[in-house]
């Protein structure tokens, strides 16, 4: 049962970075929590995320 909650665990974080860099890519925002506070971040202030190797953050939808 372990390994059933990495490997989503895993999937989920892989599938948030893949969104988070799709935002940056396209020029869009993000609203996060930060220090107990909702705070928008542009995409210019969105950071780099390295996405695993077999992930595809595609931006055609």
């Amino acid at each position: 049962m372990r390994t059933l909650h990495t490997k989503i665990d895993a999937g989920v974080k892989a599938a948030i970075a893949a969104a988070i860099e799709r935002h940056r890519k396209l020029g869009e925002s993000i609203s996060i929590m930060q220090d107990g506070k909702v705070v928008t971040l542009t995409s210019e202030e969105i950071p780099d995320i390295q996405l695993p190797t077999n992930f595809s953050a595609s931006t055609d939808s």
